[in-house]
């Protein structure tokens, strides 16, 4: 993790997790080859234009993007829902940072690392965007070369020491959700000011979900902003995906895949 995201996160997605995220992807299927790339190349394309849409939409503003995400489920074999979650994602920060530069590409090819697009396990997409059944890593305990890490929310509440686990289509530990974690389901005005300021949605309307698509992605898409910056380079794509993970063999496969999504094919 950067210097920036210690900073800004206390504790975020750090190599204490990195063993069971990429034991998880194995799970999902055989990973992809580790092609390392030089610190500077340059970033994944972004997936070419979104539709404009509106965001001060009465309602559900993210099915204005179904028709856009049927087209690319069709040739990526993400599930359509998941396509529109990214996509939505993308156009809010887009608003909200636009000199960050995140490519819906991107989000996607975290989320098929991650869960296999809210897939593991025999998960399901509901219209709302939640995944059920919920998608849990393993506990954080210290074995498998794990660093120990508590979940101190459900540590209170039990009496005993709770491990973290990782949440979600996009493997949030607790910690790091209760930093980022973001209602992808209201008016863009209400974010407006977290988004743009990169700070805490602390209230409890606003922190929506680990185990919605939604606002899993727009979650996802605030740490990587706020740990790259300029996504449109290639050392600060590296920068915030090995932020999300501290792992050079991760950052290469979703290189890898966030590639195929912007060529229109599946990894």
């Amino acid at each position: 993790m950067t210097d920036q995201a210690d900073r800004t996160t206390g504790r975020g997605v750090r190599v204490a997790y990195t063993a069971a995220v990429l034991a998880l992807a194995a799970l999902v299927g055989t990973l992809y080859p580790h092609n390392a790339q030089p610190p500077d190349a340059p970033p994944p394309g972004a997936g070419g234009r979104l539709p404009a849409i509106r965001l001060d939409a009465a309602s559900h503003p993210i099915d204005q993007l179904r028709d856009w995400a049927q087209t690319r489920a069709a040739r990526s074999g993400i599930p359509v829902r998941a396509v529109q979650a990214y996509g939505y994602a993308t156009v809010v920060m887009a608003r909200a940072q636009p000199g960050c530069h995140l490519g819906w590409t991107t989000l996607a090819g975290i989320a098929r690392i991650e869960s296999n697009h809210a897939r593991f396990g025999g998960a399901l997409i509901a219209a709302d965007g939640t995944v059920a059944p919920p998608i849990r890593g393993i506990a954080l305990d210290g074995t498998g070369g794990n660093a120990v890490i508590t979940d101190p929310v459900a540590t209170a509440h039990a009496g005993r020491t709770v491990y973290a686990r990782a949440m979600g289509p996009f493997q949030f530990i607790p910690d790091t959700w209760q930093r980022w974690g973001t209602r992808a389901d209201v008016d863009y005005q209400t974010l407006a000011t977290a988004l743009q300021n990169a700070t805490p949605v602390t209230a409890t309307a606003l922190s929506g979900s680990p185990d919605n698509i939604d606002d899993a992605a727009l979650a996802a898409g605030r740490y990587l902003c706020a740990s790259g910056g300029n996504l449109a380079t290639g050392h600060a794509w590296r920068t915030a995906i090995y932020a999300y993970n501290h792992s050079s063999v991760y950052v290469d496969q979703v290189r890898s895949a966030a590639t195929s999504y912007d060529a229109g094919t599946s990894p």
